[in-house]
């Protein structure tokens, strides 16, 4: 198995738009958009973040991640996160979330990357933890049908990697 990370190209807006299976997984992945999820909302979103990423597992796309906020009072925050359904269980989330932490430490100068994660994503708030974030503030926000969902913030402190 060989990861590999490179920018995001225009190419991989259509892969990537197949990764959320439903309007659950496309919630966590990017709260304001419509499922299925188009190119055009997916651009629209990198052209207001920066740092976006993708993952290549043996030179097929599997993940994407980017920055929502980045160089802000020393934070990068990172978001879009999502992983290929082919691709999970196979520590390519961790090799992204990794490659993400890296980037705002050493490109940003971080003292501190934040990852947000609803409570429904268990994947996401099973993995964060192990890759050092540790929760500092839940959110109360809604879903697309109005309902209250959980959105919890996690830290992951410069001197912690």
């Amino acid at each position: 198995m060989s990861l590999s990370h490179r920018p995001v190209t225009e190419n991989d807006l259509q892969i990537i738009c197949g990764f959320p299976q439903n309007a659950s997984e496309l919630f966590f992945l990017f709260p304001k958009a419509d499922f299925p999820l188009a190119p055009s909302q997916l651009q629209e979103a990198i052209a207001q973040r920066s740092d976006s990423t993708v993952v290549e597992l043996d030179n097929e796309v599997v993940a994407f991640a980017n920055f929502y906020r980045s160089e802000t009072d020393g934070v990068c925050s990172i978001g879009n996160v999502i992983v290929s359904p082919a691709a999970r269980g196979r520590g390519v989330g961790s090799y992204l979330i990794k490659h993400m932490a890296h980037l705002a430490f050493s490109k940003h100068l971080a003292a501190e990357v934040t990852v947000s994660c609803f409570n429904q994503n268990v994947a996401g708030l099973l993995l964060y933890p192990k890759l050092g974030f540790q929760p500092y503030a839940i959110e109360e926000r809604k879903n697309k049908e109005g309902n209250p969902v959980a959105l919890i913030h996690m830290r992951l402190p410069r001197n912690a990697t």
